[in-house]
């Protein structure tokens, strides 16, 4: 497992288990879906090959996909701040 710069802080938020399609899009490795694992106020965690995915400090943009109504959600930029082997912690950019 590979740490980021927030690995050694104790959690300020706290999380919640929830599943979300989600859309990435990085620059140099294109565009994928995924599923959330958790969602807090800082950031989430995303189930997915962690070889296709930028390392820690690389930045991401992440949409949830299939909202009710046909209503589109906003894109979010994001950043990588831990990987792990099932997955990678995203946190809020801005």
């Amino acid at each position: 497992m590979q740490g980021g710069p927030h690995e050694s802080e104790e959690r300020k938020t706290s999380r919640t288990a929830v599943r979300l399609k989600v859309c990435l899009t990085m620059s140099e490795e294109g565009e994928m879906l995924a599923v959330t694992r958790d969602i807090s106020d800082g950031g989430l965690f995303v189930l997915l090959d962690a070889e296709k995915i930028p390392g820690v400090g690389g930045e991401v943009d992440v949409q949830v996909q299939g909202l009710p109504n046909g209503l589109e959600a906003p894109w979010v930029k994001m950043q990588v701040v831990r990987i792990e082997t099932d997955g990678i912690g995203l946190m809020f950019v801005g």
